[in-house]
């Protein structure tokens, strides 16, 4: 079997595409390359290469290793209708040199943030088994294996914690030094415990308006902060990407790997980019 369809039947298994938001997202197989990658040297394995954002720097990265069959890029490339593809527009040029060079492109995007095991289950994961994880909005008729999967995250401690603890293990948790927080001045003065944290990856607008002690999430709008706050609600953001990029690493890799070496396939190697970072840093 193809590397492609190797990638994608084991996708569908950790991913499956009926749990995006099809109302806005663009998911599944976006370029399919007409003239895959010759096979490389038969003591060298094929690889899938994992990214959060498709950018010049990533696509350059990925292009560059000529093991490289298959690109999952998180969030889509492709987003709305194209009339035309030229080199002058960024997103068509990558796109183009991917298909130019036999590359596949895949995006899983919100199937991965509400799918079992997922993106915002391994937001949470910080918080390790002192509490209970559940979906803010469940799936209806949700598909075998993802019975628990949903849009959002909300997580109930066994014994509520201070705030400036579940921060602590928040920045641990994502590697962070800092984050961007909008504390509730009842939490912060220790009159009011945090028993419930909203997880939202990415950006959590839709979050705040589901109820929860802490939202955490990438980003938000000045007026969803305030919002927050005014339902006593304290706010942490972390920027973006920085809350999806750990799961790459930490949950999506093993688990391909896993299932492309379980497929009685030829060995495949799944690496995950170098260059792919937030763009935004605290100067």
């Amino acid at each position: 079997m193809a590397l492609l369809a190797r990638v994608l039947k084991s996708m569908e298994r950790i991913a499956p595409q009926s749990l995006a938001d099809h109302a806005w997202d663009n998911v599944g197989l976006l370029v399919e390359a007409p003239y895959p990658r010759a096979k490389v040297a038969a003591a060298t394995h094929q690889r899938v290469f994992l990214t959060i954002d498709f950018t010049s720097a990533v696509v350059d990265e990925a292009l560059n290793d000529p093991s490289v069959g298959v690109i999952i890029a998180y969030h889509p490339p492709i987003f709305r209708g194209l009339k035309r593809l030229l080199l002058k527009d960024t997103k068509q040029r990558m796109v183009l040199q991917c298909a130019a060079k036999g590359v596949s492109v895949f995006s899983p995007h919100t199937s991965c943030d509400s799918c079992e095991d997922g993106v915002n289950d391994w937001l949470l994961k910080g918080f390790g088994d002192a509490g209970t994880i559940r979906p803010y909005v469940p799936t209806e008729n949700p598909p075998d294996g993802h019975e628990k999967s949903g849009k959002g995250r909300i997580f109930t401690f066994h014994e509520p914690k201070p705030v400036q603890q579940v921060i602590d293990q928040i920045k641990r948790h994502l590697g962070m030094q800092h984050v961007r927080a909008a504390i509730h001045p009842s939490h912060l003065r220790g009159e009011r415990l945090i028993s419930t944290v909203g997880a939202w990856a990415g950006s959590g607008s839709e979050m705040v308006n589901h109820k929860a002690d802490l939202y955490l999430t990438g980003e938000l709008g000045h007026h969803d902060v305030l919002e927050a706050l005014e339902q006593n609600s304290t706010v942490i953001l972390c920027e973006h990407s920085n809350t999806e990029r750990g799961y790459l690493t930490d949950v999506l890799k093993p688990k391909l790997e896993g299932m492309l070496s379980a497929d009685g396939g030829e060995p495949v190697e799944v690496i995950v980019s170098q260059t792919d970072k937030d763009p935004l840093v605290i100067v």
